[in-house]
């Protein structure tokens, strides 16, 4: 079982605007982030400890100008919280080995699919394409990304 943790030298090698969004819980504007219109089948890690956070396979086109997902790879990995620091109530998603922020999530997402938009900073992921999962550690979580017709 593979152990996430805080890495110093992960944080170290932050850009300026990666330190900003998963150190001091900033957010990037909206339409700038690198991730947003990625249409890469893998998986979405946070960028500081690895642990996975989203699939492909959740991701889906809000229009918010932050990449959306429906619900997070595997629930331990992402802690919520009540977040009221723009004098309005929000949930917001920090990673739970990393402690980086992610985005908040809300609760405007496809009915469909369960509801949710988990809004979520390109500068706080680290994409893992589907050919480089198992090498990267992360094969237990092809299932889940698998292109579904």
């Amino acid at each position: 079982m593979t152990k996430y943790t805080k890495d110093a030298q992960a944080i170290a090698a932050l850009s300026a605007e990666e330190y900003r969004v998963t150190q001091q819980s900033g957010t990037e504007r909206p339409g700038t982030g690198p991730l947003l219109n990625n249409k890469a089948v893998g998986i979405y890690v946070d960028i500081v400890s690895g642990e996975p956070l989203f699939a492909s396979s959740a991701k889906y086109e809000s229009g918010c100008g932050w990449p959306s997902f429906t619900k997070p790879i595997a629930a331990a990995h992402v802690l919520e919280s009540d977040d009221s620091s723009t004098g309005s109530l929000r949930i917001e998603v920090r990673s739970a080995h990393g402690d980086s922020h992610l985005g908040h999530v809300f609760t405007d997402g496809p009915a469909d699919r369960g509801g949710l938009r988990y809004c979520i900073n390109s500068a706080s992921l680290r994409f893992v394409d589907r050919t480089d999962m198992v090498a990267e550690g992360y094969g237990d979580y092809l299932d889940q990304i698998e292109e579904t017709a």
